[in-house]
């Protein structure tokens, strides 16, 4: 028996079919406002200036850290003075956004759309509207992970920025503010409910059948 041959075609990751799964299901299913507010992801423009300004502001790699560790330990041995180290910078970790969003230091928050379980953040939107923090909802944790140097990161935040970026984070802010923490409609609209071709198709068919029975009847009784 002649061997089969294997297909050319890769099969999709699991990440990436586990995605298709959840969108499906939220387009099926209704969605309540807390989770569905999740699917209002940032434009392409607002998050290509988001990610801009998150970029200027990204933490040390573990070489850079180690490097700095021994330049301070050589500038310590010979007397001299340390370098000082950044001023401000990305903060991740999800206990330790919901800590500056808190305790009000963190500026402006972005969260990832795609976390999962979605619970993990479900309840950081309602934190950052309660405490007046501007947030965002941006696509996707491997991007904000790979801000932080991390395979993802659920949420990441800012506690400030030089003063030359200062524009562009209250523009940032503003925007935040209208689209998330001030949108009314965001947290009381439900989301899916939206039928597969296949069922419309089936529903369409059935209703068009009901019309034509009472059609019928209509006629037989001569109306």
């Amino acid at each position: 028996m002649a061997p089969s041959k294997k297909s050319g075609k890769k099969a999709p990751a699991k990440s990436t079919a586990k995605k298709r799964q959840r969108a499906i299901l939220y387009q099926r299913l209704k969605v309540p406002p807390v989770i569905n507010q999740f699917t209002k992801a940032l434009t392409k423009n607002e998050a290509a200036t988001t990610f801009k300004l998150f970029n200027s502001y990204r933490p040390a790699t573990p070489a850079q850290k180690k490097q700095k560790n021994k330049e301070v330990a050589a500038a310590k041995a010979t007397g001299g003075e340390a370098p000082k180290g950044v001023e401000h910078q990305l903060k991740f970790g999800l206990k330790h956004v919901t800590t500056l969003v808190e305790e009000k230091k963190a500026k402006f928050v972005a969260i990832a759309c795609d976390v999962d379980p979605i619970e993990l953040v479900v309840w950081l939107p309602a934190l950052c509207r309660k405490m007046d923090v501007p947030f965002v909802i941006v696509k996707d944790k491997a991007r904000l992970g790979a801000l932080v140097h991390q395979k993802t990161a659920a949420a990441v935040a800012i506690t400030g920025v030089d003063k030359s970026d200062q524009k562009t984070l209250d523009s940032l802010s503003t925007m935040a503010m209208e689209k998330y923490n001030n949108n009314v409609e965001l947290v009381r609209k439900w989301g899916g409910g939206v039928m597969g071709l296949k069922t419309q198709a089936k529903l369409e068919k059935r209703a068009k059948q009901v019309e034509a029975e009472e059609a019928k009847k209509l006629k037989s009784q001569g109306l």
